[in-house]
């Protein structure tokens, strides 16, 4: 979630996180052939955040899994709001969270770690102060790490026209599309590239998940019986914060999954529960990230 005040930007997150729930999701059988796919078995991951991460980092659990990425596995680790940033992750030394997560690098093994944009709102010349350190320590023992800043959507979504108006842009579309691009990309991940120009950095724009499924409900263009906030079975939103319902987890799921392993979404024969083609919205999603910013 990015909250986003007239000139200055703001990541906040809420002190709740989803509860997966995927019991009525079908498989594909692990029989479907995987084109392009760089490694079959599946990596191994590590991936801190917050309410606005944690459904995507298990959805992508339990759809590597589904896809027959059989050795895939994370380890999670997460913590509600402003907490599950990179910065505020490094910057509490003495919690159990900070120590889990060096500990997993300790081991050396991982292969891609995953983080979200949040950074520190007090030091906004420097917003990558917490992604730099997590990668410093993590290329000690585990060099050939690749990592990703998982992009989340702008919160309270009842403010979203106002908000985008406020800083000059017709549309919260618009405004987010400026915020994953010159603020995320140029901003952050250019930078980081800088000071690390051997390591793959790449970007999963989740966000847009919320906001096209939004726009596709205001359209009555989605093929489900959907609310606009609601319980989270049907609904976009299931609270005035704007933390995620099921469709728009299972959207979000599938875009990480092709972030990450670069599965076709148009043959991967995945059930999401949902009437409306979430394939094809991920599809969409993938088809206009910026190849720059992709794995």
């Amino acid at each position: 979630m990015i909250k986003i005040k007239v000139s200055i930007l703001f990541l906040v997150v809420a002190l709740s996180s989803c509860k997966k729930n995927d019991d009525n999701l079908i498989g594909n059988g692990n029989n479907d052939p995987l084109p392009n796919i760089e490694n079959t078995s599946g990596y191994r991951m590590l991936l801190i955040g917050n309410s606005f991460f944690r459904p995507y980092a298990e959805k992508l659990n339990y759809l590597a899994i589904d896809a027959g990425l059989e050795e895939h596995n994370s380890t999670t680790v997460f913590r509600g709001g402003a907490n599950g940033q990179p910065i505020n992750f490094w910057n509490d030394s003495t919690t159990q969270e900070h120590a889990e997560i060096k500990s997993t690098l300790d081991m050396g093994d991982i292969e891609i770690f995953g983080m979200t944009s949040g950074h520190d709102y007090e030091n906004p010349e420097d917003r990558i102060e917490g992604h730099r350190a997590w990668i410093e320590y993590a290329l000690q023992k585990n060099p050939n790490t690749s990592f990703f800043i998982a992009i989340p959507p702008i919160d309270f979504p009842a403010q979203w026209d106002s908000l985008a108006q406020a800083n000059g842009y017709n549309t919260i579309e618009d405004f987010y599309g400026y915020f994953v691009n010159s603020i995320v990309h140029n901003m952050m991940v250019n930078q980081l590239r800088d000071e690390f120009p051997s390591v793959n950095i790449f970007t999963i724009p989740t966000g847009w998940a919320t906001f096209n499924l939004c726009q596709m409900y205001l359209d009555d263009l989605l093929l489900d019986e959907i609310n606009l906030f609601g319980q989270k079975e049907t609904s976009i939103f299931t609270d005035q914060k704007g933390h995620q319902g099921d469709i728009v987890i299972e959207t979000g799921g599938l875009v990480w999954l092709n972030s990450v392993y670069n599965i076709d979404l148009s043959s991967y024969n995945y059930e999401t529960g949902f009437h409306t083609d979430l394939h094809e919205i991920a599809i969409q999603i993938m088809n206009n990230h910026d190849p720059e910013y992709k794995k």
